[in-house]
């Protein structure tokens, strides 16, 4: 029935009946200089910029010290992203992981992909072929094209980004927690049970023109990629898996510029989903600024040396200043899991629609063309992400391009010039969904819930648990 109900929004607008019955509620925050935003701008392809996209998991809004203003852990790394370029005060993700990568590589609602919740091990939910990603868009433009970390797009080889547009992938499949749950005293070790639903491990794969007809019986046709297992991602493993990431996006960004061609690289590390587990000698990072039981913040703290490793290999390179890089993260905070988790100035928390759930840190830099220092309260999501990174790319009318040579709708909105420029954002309505139910909507500086929830858990609820 939900696939019925799927097909019947791919390809069209969102339905509108429920918006002529809305009594707006309560009026959402801004702060910051005014709005700043804007409409497309002409083909950048003659010099076409590096995209960096960094997308952390689980990172709170006020876990980010340019939101926090020194409130909370020290992040000068990632500071030095909205110091050097633009900060966004009002950006929107979905309220959980797959959602919300989902809709930044695909620019469409994930009401239309499929992709509203998160896939068990072998599942058939994933990217389809149908919905052409960023990163195909962006290989018709001559980019090199590699994701590092964390996918959760599906993890059948059909889904792997080897076969959606990417030249090579690195990475882990799923949440922290499913990695993890082998190891867990209760877990079965029937081998039968392991073969049906252990996660598959960290992948190393690279994009063929050769198609391998070999099937796997759990994850299907391995199809125009090489997939090699590098093994499980262990508690031990996660201590230092983002070091893997950042030294193979390192290596990836290396080559792309020694070859002359610009890439596209999505850094999705590990951290800072559940649970945390810090390398000896790292654990009590945050100590000095909160607590020596701040997990999460030591967890930041790791966090964003990464990224100063990143920006320091693009200043070496000396490509600093054609290189959009993008710092974002897939959904609102985790606030549940505390000390092990993230905070919000706003309601409520991950896995729900209020703005806690999916308000979150937007940072873009691209010294060629944003003024350093520059805050934008205009509304944008993630699926505007796709366009405007398109636009910037060399292809301002991907919206219209995809409708005709893929029958897709694309949600996203071209803000290039809101970026760059002094317009205003393109968008003014957020429709929020938790996994395929519309439950709230803004306007403007107005927001209606149709359905409420509180929090993660509904604690008058036991079944909730």
């Amino acid at each position: 029935m939900l696939n019925s109900y799927l097909r019947v929004f791919r390809h069209g607008v969102i339905p509108t009946t429920l918006i002529c019955s809305i009594v707006l509620l309560f009026a959402t925050s801004s702060f910051g200089q005014g709005n700043v935003s804007g409409r497309a701008s002409g083909n950048q392809a003659s010099n076409p910029p590096n995209i960096l996209v960094i997308m952390p998991d689980d990172v709170g809004y006020w876990n980010v010290g340019a939101y926090s203003h020194g409130m909370m852990i020290p992040t000068p790394n990632i500071d030095r992203i909205a110091k050097e370029g633009m900060l966004f005060s009002d950006h929107y993700s979905q309220p959980t992981c797959t959602p919300g990568r989902a809709s930044f590589i695909t620019g469409q609602l994930p009401i239309r992909t499929g992709l509203t919740t998160v896939g068990m091990a072998g599942s058939p939910i994933g990217l389809d072929q149908r919905d052409p990603s960023l990163a195909v868009v962006l290989k018709t433009l001559g980019y090199k094209t590699g994701q590092f970390g964390k996918n959760h797009l599906g993890d059948r080889n059909e889904h792997l980004p080897t076969v959606h547009g990417f030249d090579e992938f690195y990475g882990n499949l799923y949440h922290l927690n499913t990695e993890e749950e082998p190891e867990l005293g209760d877990w079965p070790k029937d081998e039968g049970f392991n073969k049906r639903y252990r996660p598959r491990g960290v992948l190393d794969c690279i994009a063929t023109n050769t198609d391998d007809p070999t099937v796997d019986e759990r994850f299907g046709k391995v199809g125009k990629q090489r997939i090699k297992d590098t093994g499980p991602l262990t508690r031990k493993r996660m201590e230092t898996v983002d070091d893997e990431f950042v030294d193979r996006t390192i290596d990836f960004i290396t080559r792309s510029n020694k070859e002359g061609k610009p890439f596209f690289a999505w850094f999705a590390p590990s951290r800072m989903h559940i649970y945390t587990h810090l390398r000896p000698g790292r654990e009590k990072l945050a100590a000095e600024h909160s607590s020596e039981l701040d997990i999460y913040g030591s967890g930041m703290i790791e966090h964003d040396m990464q990224v100063g490793t990143l920006l320091k290999k693009l200043d070496e390179l000396k490509i600093a200043e054609n290189t959009i890089v993008v710092y974002t993260t897939d959904n609102g905070a985790m606030a549940a899991w505390w000390p092990d988790g993230g905070t919000t100035p706003f309601r409520s928390e991950k896995a729900t629609t209020w703005e806690g759930g999916v308000r979150v840190p937007l940072l873009v830099r691209w010294p060629a063309k944003i003024a350093k220092g520059k805050v934008s309260n205009g509304i944008q999501e993630h699926i505007d992400l796709f366009t405007t990174l398109a636009a910037a790319a060399g292809r301002p009318n991907i919206r219209e391009e995809l409708r005709q040579s893929h029958n897709v709708y694309i949600d996203g909105v071209n803000n290039l010039q809101h970026w760059t420029g002094d317009s205003p954002s393109a968008r003014n309505i957020v429709y929020y969904y938790n996994e395929s139910e519309m439950t709230a909507i803004r306007i403007g500086n107005w927001k209606s819930h149709f359905k409420i929830r509180e929090g993660f858990f509904d604690y008058n609820r036991p079944s909730a648990l």
